[in-house]
């Protein structure tokens, strides 16, 4: 736990942590044992276990055209669900102690977290304090459904997968909480992913900015989550929910000089699609006509590798999650600016890449990676670069063997 100085703390479990009624009521005793250490705590839950997926599979075996946009209403409202269900039960768990703690349950709405209404990955707008106080005030533990909010036409959205994570952040802020403790079902983050990189080691201490850089990267916390924590500056502790390890610290002020690590840590991300459209007209605001509906619609791209231009014709890829590529091909056959016919699809790559804020001031980087790649007949599709990252895009077939050359190149 945090400081007594501020007793205000937020915390999160994820599905992983609430997978059924033993882990709930193991949660419900820690949260009551913090309680009686003299903390306000709001505990902000994620949908039980595979929930979510199972909801969305349920979905899917009704809805006939998935790439149309009319049920995107009613998909917010009923994955909103598992994580009502989650909260309430939590809830349940602690009044049925005979502590003398209370507990109360709130949905994103009642809790006061209000969106946009770009549904599937809702942002937040502001969040209104007001209920939660009143039942802090009142000596309970607050217990929120995460991932939810409500939108200026009183609908229910959602804010997109880990998004748990960001209303807990957006609460610790509103609340001008001592801090944000994120529990999941590992130690913290690590330098690599422990699923594929059987020796990865833990982080203890990150700054923002490289777990944003990470985050974004498909480590282990959602990247609005981390810019939240940046903006308001609110420590976020990433540990283990059934064990007393300190796990990752995320804070402002963590930088070592110029004796540290250069690479930071090794973040992957798999199910990325690519899409290439040729033959485009090499003129000011054709990139900003293709991309723009695809923001509208709440479509991240990532990757984005555009060829010098030929003859006033040029071509333009770009990356995006697995998930919205159908979408994303939709809105781009109805653009004036494209012919379909010029417009092609590739599935099956991954996303690897090095990070750390030593790379920005220490050449051969870049070199280290390709070579150790090349070395493993692992080929680079494309290749984005920041200040403190170098992202290469792959096969998803050779992304466990890349992160473990690379993992042993830079941390032996």
């Amino acid at each position: 736990m945090s400081s007594k100085s501020n007793k205000t703390v937020v915390q999160k479990y994820g599905g992983s942590s609430l997978k059924n009624i033993t882990a709930i009521k193991k949660i419900a005793e820690k949260i009551i044992k913090n309680h009686s250490e003299g903390f306000k705590i709001i505990v902000v839950v994620s949908a039980m276990g595979k929930t979510t997926d199972q909801l969305l599979h349920q979905a899917n075996k009704i809805i006939k055209n998935k790439s149309t946009n009319k049920h995107n209403r009613d998909i917010d409202l009923l994955l909103s669900t598992g994580e009502i269900v989650s909260a309430t039960l939590l809830s349940m768990a602690i009044n049925s102690r005979e502590s003398g703690v209370t507990s109360i349950s709130l949905t994103g709405t009642q809790a006061g977290i209000k969106t946009n209404l770009n549904h599937g990955s809702a942002r937040i707008s502001k969040v209104e304090i007001s209920r939660i106080k009143k039942e802090l005030n009142s000596n309970k533990i607050v217990i929120v459904a995460g991932f939810q909010g409500i939108s200026q036409t009183e609908d229910i959205t959602t804010l997109g997968r880990g998004g748990s994570d960001t209303t807990a952040v957006a609460l610790a802020a509103a609340l001008k909480a001592s801090s944000c403790e994120i529990y999941t079902d590992v130690d913290g983050i690590f330098t690599a992913d422990p699923n594929i990189v059987k020796n990865a080691k833990l982080i203890t201490h990150l700054s923002f900015e490289e777990m944003l850089e990470m985050a974004s990267l498909g480590a282990k916390m959602h990247p609005r989550s981390i810019e939240l924590g940046a903006i308001y500056n609110i420590p976020i502790s990433v540990k283990h929910s059934e064990k007393l390890n300190k796990g990752t610290i995320i804070k402002s002020g963590t930088k070592k000089m110029e004796i540290r690590e250069v690479v930071t840590g090794i973040p992957t991300e798999r199910k990325i699609s690519k899409i290439t459209i040729n033959d485009l007209d090499d003129t000011p605001g054709v990139a900003a006509n293709i991309f723009m509906p695809l923001a509208n619609q709440g479509i991240n791209v990532d990757v984005i590798v555009q060829s010098a231009g030929n003859k006033g014709k040029t071509n333009l890829s770009f990356t995006l999650s697995e998930n919205h590529l159908n979408q994303a091909i939709e809105l781009l056959n109805t653009s004036n600016q494209i012919n379909s016919k010029n417009i092609s699809s590739e599935k099956g790559l991954a996303k690897i890449s090095i990070v750390g804020t030593g790379i920005q001031n220490q050449p051969g980087y870049a070199a280290k990676m390709f070579k150790n790649l090349a070395d493993a007949t692992v080929n680079i599709e494309m290749i984005t670069t920041s200040e403190i990252r170098i992202t290469c895009i792959i096969k998803d077939s050779d992304i466990e063997k890349a992160a473990q050359v690379l993992h042993k190149e830079f941390f032996g």
